[in-house]
């Protein structure tokens, strides 16, 4: 398996990240924007991109969705309570930050939920159900690997003030993570990669959770 940092993307400096299989096929977790820059990543590496896998259905991450599903013929997977979001303005927060030229995707959706194991040739990815920054807000875990999207960050967390935001809910599912095993290598969707046994210690939010597991 590999992993491929793509540069942060769209007006949120978005963070999205090529995971190749072993046979040069590939899963694109979160698509922000700029499809020409993301193909382009992808063939420099000699790769096929088979499925997306978005953490939620914010603009900043599925933002070039439609371009890469019509020039590739790729999947699109995302949580139930969030597809939605795929075609709503107002839901994909684009009205709200006055994004223009964005494309909606309005194509065939995988609707995933906990417990569900994707698979991409020897990969396979849990999904954890991780409602807070919108209600269908999922990390996908991979190995030694989670993929947070807006939920966590390294010494921060996704917020909780904007439309299907919920800081009860998002303070439950950083308990879920906190209560995961191992020391996970973290890809959060915005600023740098961490570690789950740093944030258990640095992250303020990370730490109440999990006290308020005891």
């Amino acid at each position: 398996m590999r992993i491929i940092r793509l540069k942060p993307l769209s007006i949120c400096e978005t963070n999205s990240y090529i995971v190749a299989s072993n046979e040069n096929n590939c899963v694109l977790i979160d698509a922000p924007a700029d499809p020409d820059y993301i193909l382009g990543e992808i063939e420099k590496n000699g790769l096929t991109l088979k499925k997306i896998f978005l953490t939620h259905g914010h603009f900043d991450h599925i933002g070039a969705v439609a371009d890469l599903v019509d020039r590739t013929g790729c999947e699109v997977y995302i949580s139930i309570m969030d597809r939605p979001k795929l075609t709503d303005d107002a839901g994909m927060l684009a009205s709200l930050f006055r994004v223009r030229g964005h494309r909606n995707y309005e194509g065939e959706v995988q609707v995933i939920a906990e417990d569900d194991v994707l698979k991409l040739d020897e990969l396979e990815f849990d999904v954890l159900e991780t409602p807070g920054h919108t209600s269908g807000s999922v990390c996908y875990i991979c190995g030694t690997d989670i993929f947070t999207g807006d939920t966590l960050f390294a010494r921060s967390v996704g917020r909780t003030d904007m439309p299907d935001g919920s800081t009860t809910a998002l303070m439950k599912s950083l308990g879920k993570i906190a209560d995961l095993g191992g020391n996970l290598t973290v890809y959060p969707g915005h600023m740098n990669v961490t570690t789950l046994d740093a944030e258990r210690k640095y992250n303020p939010y990370l730490r109440q959770a999990a006290e308020a597991l005891k």
